[in-house]
Order: structure tokens, then sequence, then C-alpha cells
């Protein structure tokens, strides 16, 4: 057989070695009844932060609505939190995966990065179609239209803090779609999760499981909910109904285990973020600051209470599966890691607030 009869667009193409028709029926190309072409290529770039990949993945199942065969090509730091098999080719941005994909065609090219390097390869892609942030003339622009409001709401507080559009609703205008609550997609191991599930069962008997996020990362600090309300709050919930499970990775550890030891909470430890997500997809609820838990929570439908300050409310699509509560008094400092009071005002997000809130959601 010819090179030339190779039908390098069929879906089932591998590349180098056989695919799945010829490995199970003996087929090839010139004879193969199997043959699928995919319809559209799309290349994704959304390198980070974590939780921004998380809730990029909209997109994924919109093009997946519009066209039959899609094949999808991601550059990430994170591809952990990326399901393959939604996505064919999740890359993360080395130079030898900069130069394959710069020797690719696309049909569809977004970037939703706003660093440089990003918007340069948009600029320099091969694609059809645009979307998104790209180079110009030495800095930042938009590929499209669509995309300018984005560009002038991370420039300007004063504009931002009068939007109204949740975060997927804003990607999806950035590409010329209609949001209409696409789900989140979530890569997690199944195994992990089953095996969780029955610990977690056994450890709350009955109860509802309560998974207390309670860190927030470096980068804003003014989230963060003071200790002494996490122990009231904790405190204030009916024990015989509810399970709290204390969760964080490497940077909670000290707080989580000094909070097991004030409260009846639960502190399984710190994990891998493959056994974090598996872990938290069998909870019945979560309290969270926002945070990467916010958007696994998202990911596995979990109704939450999200508790926030410093951000605009309107950008979190909660999906009508939770609630979001502020402190009564407000926040001064919008997109802030300093806090402008004496008092944060995370004080005056009480723990009485968050725990109706709870009760509410597992209507208990």
């Amino acid at each position: 057989m010819k090179l030339s009869g190779v039908k390098f667009d069929c879906k089932h193409f591998r590349g180098t070695i056989p695919c799945k028709p010829n490995k199970q029926h003996n087929v090839q190309c010139d004879n193969c009844p199997y043959y699928e072409k995919w319809e559209k290529h799309i290349l994704i770039i959304k390198l980070g932060a974590m939780g921004d990949v998380i809730r990029t993945t909209p997109l994924v199942v919109k093009y997946r609505e519009l066209y039959e065969n899609v094949h999808f090509t991601w550059l990430t730091d994170f591809p952990d939190v990326l399901p393959p098999s939604d996505i064919q080719d999740i890359l993360k941005p080395t130079a030898f995966n900069l130069e394959k994909i710069k020797n690719r065609t696309f049909d569809i090219a977004i970037n939703l990065d706003k660093e440089e390097e990003a918007c340069q390869l948009l600029a320099d892609v091969d694609a059809n179609e645009k979307y998104g942030f790209i180079w110009n003339n030495g800095h930042l622009d938009a590929a499209t239209p669509a995309a300018e409001h984005k560009i002038i709401t991370g420039l300007f507080d004063h504009i931002s803090i009068k939007n109204t559009k949740s975060y997927p609703e804003e990607v999806f205008e950035i590409c010329h779609l209609k949001f209409n609550l696409e789900e989140y997609l979530l890569n997690y191991n199944k195994s992990i999760a089953e095996k969780w599930q029955g610990l977690l069962k056994e450890k709350a008997n009955g109860r509802k499981i309560v998974g207390l996020n309670t860190g927030c990362g470096n980068r804003w600090l003014t989230r963060l909910w003071p200790n002494d309300y996490w122990i009231q709050f904790i405190n204030l919930l009916d024990h015989d109904k509810v399970l709290p499970v204390l969760l964080g990775g490497p940077q909670e550890d000290e707080k989580n285990t000094w909070l097991a030891k004030q409260t009846q909470a639960w502190y399984p430890g710190t994990f891998s973020l493959e056994e974090f997500i598996s872990l938290t997809s069998n909870l019945d609820a979560v309290v969270t600051q926002v945070s990467m838990m916010m958007h696994i929570a998202v990911g596995h439908k979990t109704p939450m209470v999200l508790m926030n300050n410093i951000f605009n409310k309107h950008e979190f699509e909660m999906y009508n599966r939770g609630v979001i509560v502020e402190p009564e008094t407000g926040c001064d400092c919008y997109y802030g890691n300093k806090c402008k009071r004496s008092r944060s005002c995370m004080f005056d997000l009480r723990p009485e607030t968050v725990m109706n809130e709870v009760n509410q959601l597992l209507k208990i």
C-alpha cells in the first residue's frame, strides 16, 4: 500500500502505530468501513491558573455539540485536570510542543491567556478562525472585537467591578458562541473515587459529608476566613447529621491538623492532585473560599457555599447548585492582596450565616 493511500484525517489515525480498526479487524485505509473524518481541528491555549483551565472546559462541550467529530489540542500548564477522553492532544508548553503546534493547521484557534507568549503563539499559528487574545504591534490585542471587553475589564477595576457576566459566559462570547450552562469537564480517577466512597461512607455512617476547604493559596490572602470562625462554624453544625471533612493541600496541613484537634471535624490528610480530585467527588456539599476547590466542586456538580469578598461575584457560575455569601459590610479591596481595613471584612461573614446556608443546601 502506498503512503498516499493513508487517510491521515481519520479520527482513528494514531501517528506511527496501528489504529484500533486495524488491530481489531485487520483492515487498512483503502478498504476500511470505519473511516471517520475529523470535522474540525480546534486549538485551545489556556495555560493557567488551574481553576481557570477547569472553567474553560465548557467550550469543549459546546464545540462537540456543534460538530460531530472534533479534534482538540489544548496547551496548558495543568494537563492533569483535563480529561483525555474528551481532549485528544493535551500538551504542556515545552519548546518541542510549541513547534508541533506551529507546524499544524487548525480550523479554529483560541487563546484565553493575556501573557505575551500565549498571544504571540496565536498570532503565529496557522488557523482559519482565531479568537481571544493576540499580540499586535508589540502589545496585547483582541483577535476579534468580541475579546476587547475582557481586555478592558482586566485593565480597569472601575469597569471590571460593574461586570455582570460569568467567566464561562464571557469566554463563550469571545469565541462568538452562546453560553447555555454547558458543564465543566473534569479528569478524575474513578477507581480511586470508588475507594474513597467506601471509606467516607463508613466514616459518615449515614450522615451527609461536607467538605471544608480552609485555604485559598498565597496570591490573595485577603480571602481567608479567620480560624476562629472555622471552629465556630464546625461546632454549629449538627454532627448527628453532618460529617465535616477538612480539605486542603500541604499549605493547609498545619491548619487543618490543628482544626481537627479543636473540633469534631475529620482531617484525612494531604494528597496528590489526582487523589484530591477523586476524593472530593464523594462530597454532599462543599464550603470554600474562592479557590481551586470551588472549580473542582463545580466540575463534580457538588452543591457549594462559596465565600467571596474581593472578587466580582458575577464571574462565578454556580449552575444553580450553590450560593455565594459575602461580608455584610462589603469589601474595600477589589482584587486586592492587602486589606485596607484594620480588621478584615471576612470577620463580617458570620459562622451562623454559613451554617444556615449549608443546612439549606442539605435540607436538614
